[in-house]
């Protein structure tokens, strides 16, 4: 059976799509340079691997463990991120459908879901991400902030939304004002893909 490798995804649109809120720049280098090294880390780790089980070489097994989960989760979540961003005017303001239902059940108002949500995003320390991830067991909507890619996952809890707060992500546009790139999240948010999600729980 052959062996398959990660790829870069396209965006699901242009790369001045999301302007004013991202350059295109900011997201030419995001997704071209920074998703890319995701892939090829991934890749290259997996060519290494191969080649020592076909070779019945030994390797450093806890730090290629490590080391893989940190690229596949940066592809992975990179692609969530993609996905759950649109053009501005077409996308952002308050989400309707099944998410509505459960931001209000599990949080109150949406208000005070955004201000979780905004909190958990810029008070990442370092590098990490805002998620909103679904519990099966429990039926709820838990706020999430992970660690690099792969810290403070959660088993079983399905990815609805996520914010990539890494300084390369915003760094060209927003400079070290991450609050304001914050906020600007919630003009480009596609609530669509993010119902899409809940629909496929």
């Amino acid at each position: 059976m052959e062996k398959k490798f990660y790829e870069l995804p396209s965006l699901p649109y242009s790369y001045d799509a999301l302007e004013p809120y991202i350059s295109e720049e900011q997201l030419t280098i995001h997704h071209q340079k920074h998703h890319q090294a995701y892939v090829d880390g991934a890749n290259n780790l997996l060519r290494r691997l191969d080649e020592a089980r076909e070779s019945d070489a030994s390797i450093d097994y806890k730090a290629a463990a490590k080391e893989l989960s940190f690229h596949v989760g940066g592809f992975l979540l990179h692609r969530f991120f993609w996905e759950n961003m649109g053009p501005a005017g077409d996308n952002g303001g308050e989400p309707t459908g099944k998410i509505k239902e459960y931001i209000e059940k599990d949080f109150g108002t949406f208000e005070r879901f955004k201000e979780e949500f905004s909190q958990t995003a810029i008070s990442a320390e370092g590098s990490g991400w805002a998620m909103l991830t679904y519990c099966p067991l429990t039926d709820r909507l838990f706020i999430v902030q992970v660690e690099k890619h792969n810290v403070n996952l959660i088993p079983q809890c399905k990815v609805l939304l996520v914010l990539d707060v890494w300084e390369h992500a915003y760094y060209l546009d927003y400079k070290n004002l991450r609050p304001d790139y914050v906020e600007a999240f919630w003009n480009i948010i596609n609530w669509d893909e993010v119902n899409n999600r809940v629909e496929n729980l």
